[in-house]
C-alpha cells in the first residue's frame, strides 16, 4: 500500500512517489468547472493540513481531527460554518472512497460524521415587511441603485441563488406563453435548463435598470459591475452577496445570519405562508428532493404554533 506523502506544487496536489492521485480523482469525478474548483480547494486544504502535521499515512483519527480543526478554527484563519466543514469533509470522504474502490488506500474516512447543522440558523429569512422596507430604502436615482433594487427584487421573489444571478445573460429574460421568465443555470447544472416566472413589477425593475444602464447584446450579463476595474463586466457571487448585505445593513438589518441566501429562504417561506404547497415551492426553488423543501414547512408549522401565547393568556389574562 503506497503512503500518502502529500506535497503542494504550483497549486496542484501531488501524492508521491508514484502518482498524482488528487488529479486522477478530479478527472474521475468528471464534474463541471465550478465543482472541480470547489473540490480542488477542499483537497488543497486537506493536503496542506496533512503536510503541516507530517501525516504521510492518514488514519481515521486524522480525518476526525481535520474535521474538528475546521470547526474550531485551528485550520485556516477562522472557524468554518458547519455547512462548509461538511463540504470540505465530504470531498475528503469521496477521495478516500475512490482510493479504496481503486485498491490504492483503505477508506479511513468511512462513517466519519459531519458537523451538526443548526437547521433553524441556516434558514434565516426576512418577513414581508422587512423585505419591503429594504426595497423601499434603495435609492433608485442612478444606475447602481436601479441595479441593486432589481437584483434584490428578483432574488427575494423568485428565490434565486447569487450564482444564478451572476450567470444570467440578457437573452435569458424571455417570454414563455403569457409569462415573462428568466432561464437559470442552477447549482450543479451545465446549462440553463430551467426557468422562474418573473412578476411584472420585478420585470419592470429589471427593464428600468437596463434602459438607464444601456441594454447589452446577447451573451452579455444581465446585471453588470460598476467597479472601475471591471466596468460593465459580469458580477461575481461575492459582489452580489456584498450588494445584498449592504442594502440590508442600510435598512437597519445587520444580523450576521442574514445573507444573500436568506432571500431564497425568504421566498420559500413567503410562498408557503401565502398558500403554495411544498411541491409547488420545490418546483420554483428547483430542489432535487422534497425533503429540502419540507424544512421550510416544518419551520413554518412551528411559527404558527402559538402555544406560548395561550399559556401567557391563561396566566395573565387576555390582552
Amino acid at each position: 500500500m503506497s503512503s500518502l506523502a502529500i506535497l503542494e506544487s504550483q497549486n496542484s496536489l501531488q501524492v508521491t512517489p508514484e502518482r498524482d492521485l488528487y488529479s486522477e480523482f478530479i478527472r474521475y469525478i468528471d464534474a463541471s468547472s465550478e465543482t472541480v474548483k470547489t473540490y480542488s480547494k477542499a483537497l488543497r486544504s486537506w493536503a496542506r493540513w496533512t503536510q503541516e502535521n507530517g501525516i504521510a499515512e492518514p488514519t481515521r483519527n486524522d480525518v476526525v481531527a481535520y474535521r474538528d480543526g475546521l470547526t474550531a478554527g485551528t485550520i485556516g484563519e477562522k472557524p468554518k460554518a458547519a455547512a462548509t466543514v461538511n463540504l470540505y469533509l465530504g470531498v475528503v470522504k469521496l477521495f478516500f472512497q475512490w482510493l479504496d474502490n481503486s485498491g490504492l488506500y483503505p477508506n479511513v474516512a468511512d462513517r466519519v460524521k459531519g458537523a451538526k447543522l443548526a437547521v433553524g440558523f441556516r434558514k434565516n429569512h426576512l418577513t414581508s415587511g422587512q423585505a419591503r422596507a429594504i426595497l423601499s430604502g434603495i435609492e433608485r436615482g442612478g444606475v447602481e441603485g436601479l441595479r441593486d433594487y432589481a437584483i434584490f427584487a428578483l432574488m427575494v421573489t423568485c428565490g434565486l441563488r447569487a450564482v444564478e444571478v451572476t450567470r444570467a445573460n440578457i437573452e435569458d429574460l424571455r417570454t414563455l406563453g403569457d409569462d415573462r421568465v428568466l432561464y437559470v443555470q442552477g447549482k450543479g447544472h451545465a446549462e440553463k435548463d430551467d426557468h422562474v416566472k418573473v412578476p411584472e413589477i420585478v420585470e419592470t425593475a429589471v427593464v428600468t435598470y437596463l434602459r438607464v444602464a444601456g441594454t447589452p447584446e446577447d451573451g452579455q450579463p444581465l446585471f453588470r459591475s460598476n467597479a472601475n476595474r471591471n466596468k460593465d463586466g459580469r458580477l461575481t457571487t461575492r459582489s452580489v452577496s456584498r450588494i445584498v448585505k449592504e442594502r440590508m445593513k442600510a435598512a437597519g438589518y445587520n444580523d450576521k445570519r442574514l445573507t444573500a441566501h436568506s432571500l431564497r429562504h425568504t421566498a420559500a417561506t413567503l410562498m408557503l405562508m401565502n398558500g403554495k404547497t411544498p411541491q409547488e415551492v420545490q418546483q420554483v426553488l428547483r430542489h432535487k428532493s422534497i425533503t429540502t423543501t419540507m424544512i421550510y414547512s416544518h419551520n413554518l408549522d412551528r411559527s404558527r404554533n402559538d402555544a406560548e401565547n395561550r399559556v401567557a393568556a391563561a396566566i395573565f389574562g387576555a390582552a
